[in-house]
Parts: C-alpha cells; structure tokens; sequence
C-alpha cells in the first residue's frame, strides 16, 4: 500500500515538474518576498561574483604596494631634520619626531589592512568556490537517493 501511494506521488511531482530539480532563488525578474519593483535597486540585495572579489584583493594589494614605498619616501627626512632640529635645542625637534612615530604607526596600520583585505578577498573567492562544489555534490548524489525509492521491494525484478 505504501510503494502504490509512493508510486502516486512519484507520478504527481513529475507531471507538475518535469524532470529536473529547483533549487531555491529569485526569479530572473528579480522579484522577491520583499514586494515589487527591481530589488537590487529597492531592497539593497548584494551580489557579488569570484571576478568582484578578486577585483577588490587587486586593488587592496595595489593600495598596499603603494603604501609601502611611497609612503616611507619622507621617513629619512624627517628623521634627519628631526635630530638636527633637536641637537640645536629647538623644541620643534621633539614635537617633529612625535609626527614622524605617528605617521609610521598609522602606516603600519593601513597597510595591514590593506593586507588582511587582499588576503581575505582570495580566500572568501576560494572557500565559497569550495562550498559550490560541495552543494553540487550533495545535490547531484539525490539521484542515486532517488534510486534507491524506485525500487519495489514486492517486485525482485525492479533491484
């Protein structure tokens, strides 16, 4: 009794869908449950690709490149004149290697964050592209599930 409504079932989903499985989304038009309209424009729905991400780290490693020779290009400089200024008594010295100490502990900080940016775009590129192909495994393996409610124990033939 329970293969037969099975079977029933089985029949029903097919004439409904044909073959094929849908996995949940948003329709091409971009509706969704938030109402009408364009929602990428109304609601703020973030989409981002591999080729954005990847954009994002060459630009932060770009930004980091920069930072670490042309921000440093002062750095002798200021130094120097800091230490003459000092050795003559001049108080400015002082306040001038303030700056300087200042200016590099806010360097380092900016170009670790430009870094850890870099860095996290190719990993999160990475990690998702993983999670993908591990979905795509488990939904591809439903087949074989399927498979297995296909055959009628009541029936030798159909193992």
């Amino acid at each position: 009794m329970a293969w037969d409504e099975w079977e029933q079932l089985k029949a029903e989903a097919a004439q409904r869908h044909a073959t094929g499985m849908q996995i949940d989304h948003l329709p091409p038009d971009g509706g969704g449950s938030g109402g009408g309209g364009n929602s990428k424009t109304s609601f703020g729905d973030l989409k981002v690709g591999q080729d954005d991400l990847a954009a994002i780290g060459d630009r932060a490693f770009q930004l980091f490149d920069k930072l670490g020779t042309q921000g440093k290009v002062a750095e002798a400089s200021t130094g120097g004149a800091a230490t003459d200024l000092k050795t003559q008594g001049f108080a400015l010295g002082d306040a001038l290697d303030r700056v300087d100490q200042q200016w590099q502990k806010q360097l380092r900080s900016l170009t670790e964050a430009c870094a850890h940016i870099s860095n996290h775009m190719e990993f999160s590129g990475k990690v998702h592209q993983g999670n993908e192909y591990h979905v795509i495994g488990l939904v591809s393996s439903i087949a074989e599930l399927d498979k297995g409610f296909d055959e009628n124990p009541a029936n030798p033939e159909s193992r």
